[in-house]
């Protein structure tokens, strides 16, 4: 199985957006179906009168480059592990098919893009792309330490990662059959145009699959949740990281900032994807996001007759 070279904007891990956010609703637990909705919920009040996140590609790229050596530790300790198992439900999620490849963008330190290869048929070819030359060199070791494990390499093709930017995939169109993102959407600096990269490199029939923080809606658990993001955590990761901290409070202003449940859902609708759920976890502290890329509608067949092909049964002569 072969997979489309980047262009010379992306470059292997080995040469240098993303890497795997609360004043939303949704609609508590269950899978949420509105592929017939009128349209977005409308934002808080509080959310739109709140200064605009700074999301540049420059100031994104430094901030994961400071903390990816403890990014993983920081992600488990924080989250109590539960985000290995929200990354365990998305890939449930995917409707994996023949061998065509999957792409895992923002795939930061690698976890989704490894747990889906480990998941897929061994002819299926995944690939991760990134922007963090400093998260992309820590997947590229993970996945160099799976190899040489005959548990988790042996028998499934290796995951190339490759620096690429999210609003400019160097990728073919039509090619994935599946595009995933974990924890990394909101980071993309442009949330729509991150969403129209990911449906063009989707094959017709294929599957976008998003993983994001979410606002839980249980009152009390509403309560806990904003102060352990806004108070709790930035302290914390910023001890654990030894960093300034500003990415440990960019992480409660961004989640707050960014789409989710049915809003979300609709602007995934907006740039062609039909078939659009929304899972909530963990009593809506993240979301799972499916949708699909429709299939053309054939077109009939028109048989041309042409003067060879012309009617030639017998006239019957009428009195």
């Amino acid at each position: 199985m072969s997979f489309p070279e980047p262009s010379q904007s992306a470059q292997p891990a080995s040469a240098t957006v993303g890497a795997e956010g609360p004043n939303c609703t949704t609609d508590g637990g269950g899978t949420q179906d509105h592929a017939n909705s009128n349209g977005a919920s409308k934002l808080d009040k509080n959310k739109q009168d709140k200064p605009k996140l700074d999301k540049s590609a420059k100031r994104v790229q430094e901030m994961f480059r400071q903390i990816a050596p403890r990014y993983d530790t920081m992600n488990h300790v924080l989250s109590l592990n539960i985000d290995k198992w929200w990354r365990r439900k998305a890939v449930q999620k995917l409707n994996i098919q023949g061998d065509a490849p999957i792409l895992d963008l923002c795939c930061g330190t690698g976890d989704l893009a490894i747990a889906i290869a480990d998941f897929a048929e061994t002819d299926v070819q995944v690939i991760g792309s990134d922007f963090c030359h400093a998260m992309l060199e820590i997947a590229r070791d993970k996945e160099a330490d799976r190899t040489r494990n005959a548990r988790g390499g042996i028998g499934r093709k290796t995951i190339p990662f490759f620096e690429a930017d999210s609003m400019a995939l160097p990728f073919a169109t039509d090619h994935f059959q599946c595009v995933t993102v974990a924890f990394g959407l909101r980071n993309i600096a442009d949330t729509d145009v991150g969403l129209s990269e990911m449906f063009r490199v989707c094959q017709p029939g294929g599957q976008v699959m998003v993983l994001e923080f979410s606002q839980p809606t249980l009152p009390i658990l509403k309560q806990l949740y904003g102060f352990y993001f806004r108070s709790v955590l930035p302290k914390v990761g910023q001890l654990m990281a030894r960093n300034d901290k500003s990415a440990y409070e960019y992480l409660p202003a961004s989640v707050g900032q960014f789409p989710c449940g049915e809003e979300l859902a609709q602007r995934m609708r907006d740039v062609g994807m039909t078939n659009v759920t929304f899972t909530p976890l963990t009593l809506g502290v993240a979301t799972i996001y499916i949708g699909q890329k429709p299939t053309p509608p054939t077109e009939p067949k028109v048989q041309k007759t042409t003067p060879n092909q012309a009617d030639t049964s017998p006239v019957v002569a009428t009195a």
